[in-house]
């Protein structure tokens, strides 16, 4: 899956690149928006609830304002409760990730904030973008 997202004019940090922190909002929204997308995500009241308990980026080449960014999403792991995600973060039309990172959610229950089983519909759904 792709999402295309656009630096701005305030990603760049005192070096001319784009910070380090906004890979990680990339990471944030490029997910949630694909679990909207799939209608796995009702933000206002739905249950579960994905909690972000590890990132990580490994960043090979700078990105600079302004310029577009194609971000790829799938799941690499799968587990009863918890998702990896795997992301890789290129310039438009590039074929070397300027950035690869993961982004991993454990789903948990809205009011209670435990972990709780993937509903079937969810599993069914995330594998599709599984690797």
């Amino acid at each position: 899956m792709w999402r295309q997202v656009t630096t701005r004019w305030s990603d760049n940090d005192a070096y001319g690149h784009v910070n380090n922190t906004v890979y990680y909002g990339w990471f944030d929204t490029v997910v949630n928006a694909w679990l909207i997308e799939a209608g796995l995500l009702d933000v206002a009241a739905g249950d579960p609830i994905g909690l972000v308990v590890e990132t990580g980026c490994r960043y090979a080449r700078p990105l600079a304002y302004p310029e577009a960014v194609e971000v790829g999403l799938a799941v690499e792991r799968l587990g009863g409760s918890s998702v990896r995600y795997r992301l890789g973060v290129f310039a438009e039309g590039a074929e070397d990730a300027a950035a690869e990172g993961f982004f991993v959610h454990v789903y948990v229950g809205r009011e209670s904030r435990r972990p709780v089983a993937l509903p079937e519909e969810w599993r069914t759904k995330l594998e599709r973008i599984a690797l």
